[in-house]
């Protein structure tokens, strides 16, 4: 009899847990090679499940948010989901990995309500490359509603490898100007072995689940949200959504997401497929906002001299500056960026006559500014100039009449609401003043150089600066560049200041080969492209791969993949009109072989440069049919096909 009470009560369970679930609501692909199901708990919670091609790439994982007044996780009731509709969406870009894209998805939008009738709805988005979702907060208020918590968790099955770089503390470091998304990649790590973290783990983040590659990351973040960041608990494989931390403020305002209803999240996006899909995708900029500004003429991709990354703060001066803006004119080059403290360095006197000079040059010059108010020590000038819409809108009226044509802005207070609100003021501010921007010390863009495409690069990366600085970064990075096309640089532009070919000038020696540093012009990718050069340096270049660097594109039209794997080596093609540049480079400690056939460019012929005899040289060749190349260790090569 007792056996038999046990049986019933197991019964009266699994019956009252099947009634307490919703049915399955599935998303597909349109290739019907990816798979959404979202059901309903016992307690009223939201879960979701994503396979590729029948493998779970994420398994059950929690949806929901915690709201100041609400809990929207947690005691929900399906109410209808609706039927699946096609999204068709082409825009260009005007630089990107790709010049003309093409987006298709199925979408669905499933409703819910708490007790109270309150709504929150999810919507879900599947391309054949990623699955979207984003949490719209529905219905009228009369106040001001806040998130307190998102209760998204993103669960890998085990065995998944990992591929994570760790936040950094905000308010730490140098002069306190922490977070800038500036540390070293984990590679290759057993999702078992990934420790708690509460700090967080940037984005994009690498995962690989059996034969199948997710890349996470957000898109559409406007200036009611914060930017968030992944946060691993003790369970392995367990990641969830995580907001910044209270520091990560303009002082005296928020951090939290806040707006008036009805409002949305940003998408999360779920990149899905091989390698080829994480370089080849667009999903970073598929479910970013269409660009907010109409007149882009004044958007012009290019590449800059940059004499800081070599002489550094004592040498920002009218005399040095000249000698770069010559530079950049005898590469072809449309810019020069003049860095730190300027304004009494030279002063904006002198700067016009350096602005006049560049444009007899046909070079234009970018003008740095330090972002901060006191959420850090930098004493670096102009400061404090940017704070304020009517502060910015006075300066950048001055220096626009002047002829400078962009702003680097640096050391910004990391992911807190009120500073995306600030990045987003300042964007709006200078578009309106027609000015480029670009970000340093700052938050990942996610999308924004498709909403506002005068944002052309940004920094949020531990760029070739830091070779300059430390030997162990010097030794890193073969590996680190090696790691950015499949992660920081793979949607988002990416002010890396890439391409020192002759000698650091510093005190530690480079470990990468010239080859490896050329290849570094085509595999990233930036609005504006700073190289690390000198004039000193470039005199010693080749003359023939002077000549590539002064023809070489300032924006593409598509790309390729070709070969790689992150940590270790990434061949890949980028095409600028009927031009292809194929460009590789190796980290690993032997060399490695890779081929390329030029009839899949529909091409016969070409030009291959790889190492010389030595770290500072070049061997030029012509490329032949089914040619294959050798990168040595931290080596590589460029090819351009004709």
């Amino acid at each position: 009899m007792k056996s038999a009470n046990i049986i019933l009560a197991i019964l009266f369970l699994s019956l009252t847990h099947a009634r307490a679930q919703s049915k399955e609501v599935l998303i597909f692909s349109p290739d019907h090679h990816i798979q959404v199901a979202v059901w309903s708990g016992r307690e009223g919670e939201i879960h979701y499940q994503v396979k590729h091609h029948e493998t779970i790439v994420i398994d059950s994982s929690m949806l929901g948010m915690e709201l100041a007044d609400v809990d929207m996780s947690h005691q929900l009731r399906f109410v209808a989901a609706s039927d699946n509709r096609q999204v068709n969406d082409n825009y260009r870009m005007i630089y990107y990995k790709k010049s003309a894209v093409s987006y298709q998805a199925n979408q669905r939008v499933l409703h819910y309500v708490n007790a109270k009738k309150a709504g929150i709805d999810i919507v879900f988005q599947v391309s054949n490359d990623a699955v979207a979702f984003k949490y719209l907060l529905t219905g009228k208020s009369a106040g001001m509603k806040q998130v307190l918590k998102e209760n998204t968790v993103f669960n890998f099955p085990a065995g998944t490898t990992t591929w994570l770089q760790p936040m950094q503390v905000a308010r730490s470091g140098w002069e306190s100007v922490n977070p800038a998304y500036e540390e070293h990649y984990r590679t290759a790590v057993p999702v078992e072995n990934v420790e708690a973290n509460k700090t967080g783990w940037v984005y994009p983040a690498l995962f690989k689940v059996k034969d199948s590659w997710v890349l996470l990351t957000e898109a559409a973040m406007d200036g009611n949200y914060c930017a968030t960041r992944l946060l691993s608990s003790g369970t392995p494989g367990s990641f969830t959504v995580g907001f910044p931390d209270p520091k990560e403020v303009i002082t005296g305002k928020g951090y939290l997401p806040q707006a008036t209803l009805p409002f949305a999240s940003p998408w999360r996006v779920i990149t899905i497929g091989s390698l080829e899909t994480i370089i080849t995708s667009t999903a970073g900029t598929d479910l970013a906002m269409p660009a907010v500004i109409q007149n882009t003429s004044f958007v012009k991709p290019g590449k800059a001299s940059w004499s800081w990354i070599n002489s550094k703060d004592d040498f920002i001066t009218y005399e040095e500056q000249l000698r770069y803006i010559d530079f950049a004119a005898d590469m072809h080059w449309q810019y020069c960026l003049i860095d730190v403290d300027w304004d009494r360095k030279i002063g904006y006197e002198r700067m016009q006559q350096l602005a006049d000079y560049a444009k007899k040059k046909n070079v234009s010059l970018l003008l740095w500014y330090n972002s901060a108010g006191d959420w850090n020590t930098v004493k670096y000038t102009p400061k404090n100039l940017l704070l304020t819409h009517e502060g910015r809108m006075k300066e950048f009226a001055r220096i626009s009449k002047m002829g400078i044509k962009g702003v680097k802005i640096d050391f910004f207070a990391g992911d807190g609401q009120s500073v995306i609100q600030y990045y987003i003021d300042i964007l709006k501010d200078a578009a309106a003043n027609g000015l480029m921007v670009n970000f340093h010390g700052a938050t990942l863009p996610r999308g924004w150089a498709r909403t506002y495409p005068h944002l052309v690069t940004a920094e949020a990366v531990r760029g070739f600066e830091n070779v300059t600085f430390g030997q162990g970064d010097a030794d890193r990075e073969a590996e680190i560049c090696t790691m950015l096309p499949f992660t920081r640089n793979a949607f988002d532009p990416m002010d890396y200041t890439p391409m020192n070919l002759y000698k650091v000038q510093s005190y530690t020696q480079r470990k990468t080969s010239n080859a490896f540093q050329l290849a570094l012009s085509v595999l990233f990718l930036s609005g504006i492209q700073h190289y690390a050069e000198s004039p000193e340096g470039m005199a010693k270049v080749d003359p023939q791969v002077k000549t590539v660097l002064r023809e070489l594109p300032s924006a593409w039209d598509d790309v390729k993949f070709l070969a790689g794997y992150p940590g270790k080596y990434v061949v890949l093609a980028r095409r600028a009109g009927p031009k292809w540049y194929v460009a590789g480079i190796n980290a690993q400690s032997g060399p490695q072989k890779v081929q390329v056939d030029l009839a899949a460019f529909g091409k016969t012929k070409g030009q291959l440069i790889t190492e010389g005899n030595d770290a500072f040289s070049f061997n030029i060749t012509n490329a032949t049919s089914g040619q294959t190349v050798e990168m040595k260790p931290s080596g590589g090569f460029l090819m351009i096909l004709e």
